[in-house]
């Protein structure tokens, strides 16, 4: 009888393929101190050739059919990406205590490729095994439960990045805070402005035209452009009317920085708001004028809740494409993770860049994760 092999995860045997090459890489960079790139060492190397095994039975469980075998690779998968983590923040205590006070030990390329890898991994075989959405979204942060703990215990305190941090923990508290003003300093002004701005291009739709290609020309204008043109003009206003110096307005930092980020966050606000205003059903309206409801009632109680996802999908955007503009902001003094970004370039340390990098990451994806949650509840709470 002849028994045919086929795979039946393509993505997970690309993936366990990938990682097989990882496990080749450089698991992590021993350097004496902070501004040298040290040596490499493999993953095999620093504990056991066992490890290679790991691509090996992926490989083998992308040829397994059935429900069962997507629970097994969300399960091995999971494992694999916690017990990376554990691995790096061991090896760095393993190297710390056979070398000098000053030296680093940093994660490299193969753990990096591999970290991706096993998420990537993780969400492939969640999205096969759960359709729910809502349970998605707590199976993939289940994920960074374990993480999280490990972080929080001082597993990890003797990687690299993790000594920057403690030795720049009131500045990246400094940035954290700056951050989240830029962020919310924009998201808040520029959902007020934009709904405004939509609500009346909704209503007058001859002004349309006119009105997205002026926003259109503000978005193509780059970020580093715009902060620049707005310092002159900050600076003349203050210097008109030097009272303004004391409500903290300046031609540079934090002044320039909002306005900017608020002008990019405009366009797709204001589209948001009149696509989702526009693909209201027109049936619904008409049921909702035979229940004797007012054209007010119609547009507060019906129009713009059924506007609301595509509202917050634009207003997601708007927020995710601020958490990373915010780090150019830095170069106009506004602070925030971009001055720890630039500072590491400058002083050509690797972590320091890190320290400000992966913070803004973890940000945006988390406001992106929320959002997604929102609007997935949203959408149950319509349907419902």
């Amino acid at each position: 009888m002849d028994v045919s092999i086929r795979c039946h995860n393509r993505v997970l045997l690309l993936l366990a393929v990938l990682g097989g090459l990882a496990a080749w890489l450089p698991f992590v960079n021993y350097a004496p101190n902070r501004l040298v790139s040290g040596e490499s060492r493999a993953l095999w190397q620093l504990f056991s050739a066992l490890w290679l095994l790991a691509p090996c039975l992926l490989l083998a469980i992308s040829f397994i059919p059935g429900r069962g075998a997507q629970v097994a690779t969300l399960l091995f998968t999971e494992a694999l990406f916690c017990l990376l983590i554990w691995s790096a923040g061991r090896a760095a205590t393993d190297l710390v205590q056979t070398g000098s006070p000053l030296a680093r030990t940093s994660p490299g390329s193969g753990l990096w490729l591999w970290l991706a890898l096993t998420l990537l991994a993780c969400s492939d075989a969640i999205r096969r095994v759960v359709s729910n959405p809502v349970w998605r979204w707590l199976l993939h942060a289940q994920v960074w439960c374990l993480p999280l703990y490990l972080l929080i215990s001082g597993a990890l305190n003797n990687l690299s990045l993790l000594r920057e941090y403690t030795n720049r923990q009131d500045v990246f508290n400094d940035a954290l805070a700056q951050h989240l003003t830029l962020l919310l300093g924009t998201l808040l002004p520029a959902l007020v402005v934009g709904f405004a701005i939509g609500l009346w291009c909704y209503r007058h739709p001859s002004r349309q035209g006119p009105v997205f290609a002026v926003l259109n020309v503000i978005q193509t204008i780059p970020s580093v452009a715009l902060f620049g043109l707005l310092i002159a003009p900050l600076a003349g206003l203050v210097k008109q009317f030097p009272e303004l110096s004391q409500l903290g307005i300046a031609g540079t930092g934090m002044t320039p920085a909002l306005i900017a980020l608020i002008l990019y966050a405009l366009l797709p606000l204001v589209r948001g708001v009149v696509a989702g205003l526009n693909q209201v059903p027109q049936e619904v309206l008409e049921s909702a004028e035979a229940m004797g409801m007012s054209a007010r009632q119609r547009f507060w109680q019906v129009r713009v809740p059924l506007a609301l996802p595509l509202l917050l999908r634009s207003l997601r955007v708007v927020a995710v494409q601020t958490v990373g503009m915010a780090v150019i902001a830095a170069l106009i003094g506004a602070g925030g993770f971009g001055a720890l970004v630039f500072q590491g370039l400058l002083s050509s340390a690797l972590d320091l860049v890190l320290l400000g990098v992966i913070p803004v990451i973890a940000m945006a994806v988390i406001v992106d994760a929320l959002f997604g949650l929102g609007i997935t509840l949203l959408k149950v709470k319509q349907h419902d």
